[in-house]
């Protein structure tokens, strides 16, 4: 599947309202993206055509496959933050940066920066 970038904020998105709270509404999503509510009711049709999300009028549920990918992105997140916190760069820059980086990385380049991660913790 090719990456994209809109698809991924929004599944991550999804995945941490979802740790916060048992139910994830479009208006939270759109609040926490800064987006419109007819922008989030446009991606979560994308991402039910694509499997990822369920929705029962009320609520975005993930599916176990938009789980998966979800939970890929935000370890690729968390792993760039880490790396780049690591090399001195303040919180809020290498959190806004790790948020950009995720989606365009190459595969090699993040298996370095995840070893050195998990070898200077």
């Amino acid at each position: 599947m090719k990456r994209n970038q809109s698809v991924e904020d929004y599944l991550e998105c999804i995945l941490l309202l979802s740790r916060e709270s048992e139910f994830v509404h479009r208006v939270d999503v759109a609040r926490k993206i800064g987006v419109s509510q007819p922008a989030v009711q446009k991606a979560v049709k994308i991402l039910q055509g694509a499997g990822f999300v369920e929705c029962d009028g009320l609520h975005i549920y993930l599916t176990q496959k938009g789980e998966k990918y979800a939970e890929e992105i935000y370890g690729r997140h968390t792993t760039l933050r880490e790396f780049l916190l690591l090399h001195g760069v303040n919180a809020a820059d290498a959190d806004a940066d790790a948020c950009e980086m995720e989606h365009v990385i190459s595969e090699a380049t993040f298996k370095m920066m995840k070893k050195y991660v998990s070898e200077n913790k």
